[in-house]
């Protein structure tokens, strides 16, 4: 039995440092009730280490549901980097989230790798999908 607010939880942010970037693992629904919290765990790591994370993936791996308001909070961490010359790419995506990614366009923009290892080794300078 669990006990405490993890059995509440719909979503959370596992956040792992790599050299000028974070990966954010992410598990659970990503949603509009979830997406403020999403937006907010990345902004204030952004914040907090601004000049020192140029890059983030983000590992859906875990994600279960993906809606609107979600590709929103995603979209937005995406111009926020991009403002400051930064990368986000996203990994381990579950054939039911790469498609919400394809029809919502996100894929045109979003560089989307197989692996956080793929991902690491392309941010960091080259490396395959």
């Amino acid at each position: 039995m669990n006990h405490g607010l993890e059995v509440n939880r719909v979503m959370h942010v596992d956040l792992i440092p790599f050299k000028n970037g974070m990966i954010a693992r992410v598990f659970g629904e990503l949603d509009l009730r979830t997406a403020p919290e999403f937006r907010d765990t990345i902004d204030s790591v952004l914040d907090r280490q601004a000049g020192d994370i140029h890059s983030i993936i983000l590992s859906m791996g875990g994600v279960t549901f993906l809606d609107s308001s979600g590709l929103g909070a995603i979209l937005g961490r995406y111009r926020k980097l991009s403002q400051v010359n930064g990368r986000l790419a996203a990994c381990s995506l579950t054939p039911h989230i790469m498609k919400v990614f394809e029809l919502s366009g996100l894929l045109k923009i979003i560089q989307v790798f197989d692996t956080e290892e793929r991902a690491v080794a392309a941010l960091a300078g080259g490396g395959q999908r």
